[in-house]
């Protein structure tokens, strides 16, 4: 059991500040502009299984997808950084003319389709968060106790998956909260710590192959 404890609280305390649920609120909020409750919450359960596969995989069989790939943790986060920072800016510097025109219903097709990319990856689950995943799970492949551990972190990546499911779920609730101009705030602020983590994930892809290459 104390495998099981020591595994589940590393991978929760290295996971969960990275993915961030509450401070994505209100991105996913502004992504899903126009959707009404119903879909919302298709959307949260869709991003948290979505969320919950990503971490699993990443925990266990993260390093050698990549192998296979012949694709290096640097590589996923200078790709996943642009991705990060592009959105942010779009978020950003969204028009205030934008925001208060009226908007067509939205197609829950279209918007469903979205679940995955972009806001699965790289915006809750993103390279921040499967090369931190990457990490621990080799770390943990090389432990005596690799089943204590391997349940212990698939237990905390579910608990991970419930906090995101959550948020989106009840986001909504904490913008009217917020009320208009809160709510503009909160999500240009967030949208600005977005683009920051993106350029954060990027230098330090950038950094780490850098070193790589001159070694």
């Amino acid at each position: 059991m104390s495998h099981i404890a020591t595994s589940f609280l590393a991978v929760l305390v290295a996971l969960f500040p990275i993915v961030n649920p509450l401070g994505m609120i209100p991105v996913f909020i502004q992504l899903t502009e126009g959707a009404d409750d119903r879909l919302r919450a298709a959307l949260a359960r869709r991003i948290a299984f979505n969320g919950l596969m990503l971490m699993i995989g990443a925990l266990l069989v993260g390093s050698q997808i990549l192998a296979f790939f012949g694709l290096t943790v640097p590589a996923v986060q200078i790709a996943g950084g642009l991705v990060v920072v592009s959105t942010g800016w779009r978020l950003l510097y969204q028009g205030d003319a934008e925001r208060t025109t009226p908007r067509e219903k939205v197609l829950d097709e279209l918007m469903l389709r979205r679940a995955f990319f972009p806001m699965t990856m790289p915006l809750t689950v993103g390279p921040g968060t499967i090369s931190v995943a990457i990490a621990v799970g080799a770390r943990s492949a090389d432990s005596d106790a690799i089943v204590f551990d391997g349940i212990g972190a698939l237990v905390a990546s579910l608990i991970v998956a419930i906090s995101i499911y959550i948020c989106y779920r009840y986001g909504a609730r904490i913008t009217r909260l917020l009320g208009p101009d809160g709510t503009d705030v909160f999500v240009r602020l967030s949208a600005f710590i977005l683009m920051c983590l993106g350029v954060q994930i990027l230098w330090n892809g950038l950094a780490t192959f850098v070193s790589l290459n001159m070694h």
